[in-house]
């Protein structure tokens, strides 16, 4: 018989409450720490930047110029040497599933802004802005820092299917998801956003309007640069990212200028032409071509074949530029001149002949093949202007990149260890890389110094609903996103096969995406269009500077989580 005080009754093999322990990261105290220690971090080094700026030393030009310096060496360099160490064929076809997340999450932020406006009874163009700010977020600066940081503190993030997976690792790929998110919300925001949500509140009016800002923004490049002009550029390119070549498009433009400038009075062209001395110089049968030929010598610019030109000119081509040869001198100069000419000279009558042929030949053919080859050659020409102007530095160098990353070769001669491309090339561009970061960040508080001064409102519609405004738009940015993609996002982690869902930087990048506060560069947007500059402002800093921490906070604990349930 068992005495009373021996026994004890059994304990149930369930605990209806009890807490599962966590291996893959840290408790909740401790994972406060951590995040606190990395949104600190960020504010550490864009402080600099936002005291500089408010003390006025720090203006729109010269942010203006940081910015698109980073975009266009220090950006590029950061995106080779991160994406060209860590991609392979393999991973490349894993990467696809990026563009269809970013869809989605786009469709979900676009769904819960129509709600939003529709439950705060906004109209249409109040609407529009709710919209721009709940489907372009920050890809790029505050993410890619939180990334870096976050890679270094937590020790859950190591990918189990790498061999002696580590903490730069772990960043290097946090920043190649970051990347390809970027630039296709880049190629949205300049399309969509600017034009269509964020326009200015008489576009229907001024649509045809030749205005040089909107010119400049619809062929730029994308990026992450500011269009010139611009009151003041935030991050450009990465957030700021298509983009646009200032000095490119002013030199074009100045150029078609020059085809229509006519000097006034008489340019002498003294011991060039070999015209007859009796003949007078606007006389003759070449009296045409001298015309034409002093007006591109007086504005400097060289005589070429124009495409469309007609039989007359291809014709006189070669004495157009019969008339440009040299005095005789004597000596290695002059021998080198009269080479150097008839070598110009023989190349241009081949051209003129090549030229004469191939119409030939063309005005040869039926007539609808000739239309169909016409309209074939307008529109490749038209594709590969477009993907010129499309192109920036960033994307250059994301397509260096995967053309190394695919060649085993050539990976091996930037990166293995030992090399001298390594040692010199790679080297140097990854020192350029390491100033990519911190210069965004610096720029990124002076924006925020700027933006959240004191304004006064321009639009009166402005005064009346800039709280809704402001309500809206950080919930439809920063809270329903989050709510409606988390399930799906722990679903897609969980039975979705691709091999980078199980990469836990991967999940995380994917939930900082979905609650990131708006894009620095809408602000820009709004200056230029003159869309609630106020709001904007306001929305800024209640996002960067208010609900940063524990918007931040909540979202690693639930990639986290994410990460230990799919696993």
């Amino acid at each position: 018989m068992v005495a009373m005080n021996d026994w004890t009754p059994e304990m149930p093999s369930f605990v209806p409450f009890k807490t599962k322990p966590h291996d893959s990261h840290p408790s909740i105290g401790h994972l406060t720490l951590l995040v606190f220690e990395a949104v600190m971090e960020v504010v550490c080094v864009a402080l600099p930047g936002y005291v500089i700026a408010r003390l006025g030393h720090f203006d729109a030009e010269k942010q203006k110029f940081l910015a698109n310096l980073n975009v266009q060496i220090f950006t590029p360099c950061l995106i080779f040497t991160k994406l060209a160490s860590q991609l392979n064929a393999s991973k490349l076809a894993d990467l696809a599933v990026i563009p269809v997340i970013f869809i989605i999450q786009t469709l979900v932020s676009y769904l819960v802004s129509l709600a939003v406006a529709k439950v705060c009874r906004l109209k249409k163009r109040p609407a529009n802005f709710v919209t721009a700010m709940a489907v372009f977020g920050n890809s790029n600066s505050l993410p890619i820092s939180l990334v870096i940081s976050l890679s270094q503190t937590l020790k859950g993030l190591h990918w189990d299917r790498i061999p002696g997976d580590n903490d730069d690792e772990v960043a290097a790929r946090g920043i190649l998801y970051l990347m390809i998110f970027q630039q296709l919300g880049q190629l949205v925001r300049w399309t969509w956003g600017y034009n269509v949500l964020l326009a200015p509140k008489k576009a229907e009016d001024d649509y045809d309007s030749d205005s040089d800002d909107t010119r400049t923004l619809e062929e730029g490049n994308n990026v992450d640069e500011a269009p010139p002009g611009a009151g003041g550029v935030l991050i450009p390119g990465l957030d700021s990212g298509l983009v646009h070549d200032n000095a490119h498009e002013d030199g074009n433009r100045s150029s078609d200028e020059s085809d229509v400038y006519e000097p006034s009075g008489r340019t002498p062209v003294a011991n060039t032409s070999r015209a007859s001395p009796n003949e007078s110089e606007d006389e003759g049968p070449d009296a045409a071509l001298i015309k034409k030929r002093r007006k591109y010598k007086a504005n400097g610019t060289p005589f070429t074949l124009p495409n469309n030109a007609s039989d007359d000119e291809i014709m006189s081509f070669p004495r157009m530029h019969e008339l440009d040869e040299p005095e005789p001198s004597s000596g290695i100069k002059g021998l080198f001149l009269r080479a150097k000419f008839g070598i110009k000279r023989n190349w241009l009558a081949l051209k003129v002949k090549l030229t004469r042929a191939s119409r030939r030949a063309f005005h040869g053919l039926p007539v609808p093949l000739q239309t169909a080859l016409v309209k074939i050659g307008h529109g490749t020409s038209r594709f590969f202007k477009g993907l010129a102007e499309f192109m920036n530095p960033p994307l250059w160098a994301m397509l260096i990149a995967i053309v190394v990353a695919s060649v085993p070769d050539l990976q091996r001669l930037f990166f293995q260890d030992g090399s001298f491309i390594k040692n010199s090339v790679t080297s140097a561009v990854s020192s350029s890389a390491g100033v990519a970061v911190p210069l965004i960040l610096v720029v990124l508080g002076a924006n925020l110094a700027r933006n959240t001064q004191s304004q006064e409102a321009k639009d009166p519609e402005e005064e009346q609903i800039g709280t809704r405004l402001l309500v809206a738009s950080l919930v439809s940015r920063m809270l329903l996103p989050t709510i409606v993609m988390a399930p799906m996002l722990a679903l897609i982690a969980k039975y979705v096969p691709v091999s980078i869902l199980d990469d836990p930087i991967f999940v995380v990048v994917c939930f900082l995406l979905s609650g990131a506060p708006s894009a620095l560069q809408l602000a820009q947007i709004c200056q230029l269009n003159e869309v609630y500059e106020l709001v904007m402002s306001k929305i800024l800093f209640q996002s960067y500077v208010v609900w940063i921490l524990p918007s931040t906070l909540v979202l690693v604990m639930l990639a986290l989580e994410t990460v230990e349930w799919a696993t």
